[in-house]
């Protein structure tokens, strides 16, 4: 089985102390710790990722100038990409083109900012593309957003006048795919991490779990109480 027979999942990352990250956590923790919970939210990430069985993972970072720190921060099996754009209304389309032109049959972008996502989930959008069971699949976040969003074909006009950053993401995305007559599969929901109750939030889910992203765990025991 060659890589590009594989599903690609890419995911979404801005590179840890090269570009702000989580502002809105930093007067709940300082801009610098909020940096290096990002820092432990991606590394989490990617190390759950590559465990997923049958897909190809990357990783598309921003800004372009730090991919050095991103090789560095990267497992060795993830291809990197640069995102390309000024927004993800243009870094998306972008990305789902380049890994579908190099014969993925599908591609799938996800954030980095939900630790405790269940990587099942991946595996089962990945699989459902694949097998055709879908033209689109789509993770809603509690916050009206999307964790995960994948495609067998390039869709650029899923992404054009999004209201991004609102809570109406999910709803216009899934309605424009059904508008355009795709089959749109979606993923149980989940949330992501921007906010000081959105960190409450995982800190008592960290607190109660058996397993789970591990650094993040660790971080967050280490706060001050």
């Amino acid at each position: 089985m060659t890589v590009a027979s594989v599903p690609a999942v890419a995911v979404m990352a801005k590179v840890p102390g090269a570009a702000p990250v989580k502002s809105r956590l930093h007067p709940a923790l300082t801009a610098a710790r909020a940096t290096e919970l990002y820092r432990c939210f991606l590394l989490d990430r990617l190390d759950a990722l590559a465990a997923v069985p049958d897909i190809a993972p990357f990783v598309a970072f921003t800004p372009p100038e730090a991919r050095r720190q991103m090789v560095a921060l990267a497992p060795p099996r993830f291809g990197l990409v640069a995102q390309e754009g000024l927004g993800l209304g243009e870094r998306l389309p972008r990305l789902f083109a380049r890994l579908l032109a190099a014969g993925h049959p599908a591609a799938l972008a996800m954030d980095s900012d939900s630790p405790t996502l269940p990587m099942a989930y991946v595996g089962e959008a990945a699989r459902a593309l694949r097998a055709d069971e879908a033209d689109v699949v789509v993770g809603p976040s509690d916050d009206g957003g999307y964790y995960l969003i994948g495609l067998r074909a390039p869709r650029p006009a899923l992404f054009a006048d999004v209201p991004w950053s609102t809570p109406a993401v999910l709803e216009v995305t899934v309605a424009r795919a059904r508008g355009l007559g795709l089959r749109v599969r979606l993923l149980p929901g989940w949330f992501d991490v921007d906010t000081a109750d959105d960190l409450r939030r995982l800190q008592a889910e960290v607190a109660t779990a058996v397993d789970g992203p591990a650094r993040t765990a660790a971080f967050l025991r280490a706060l001050p109480r």
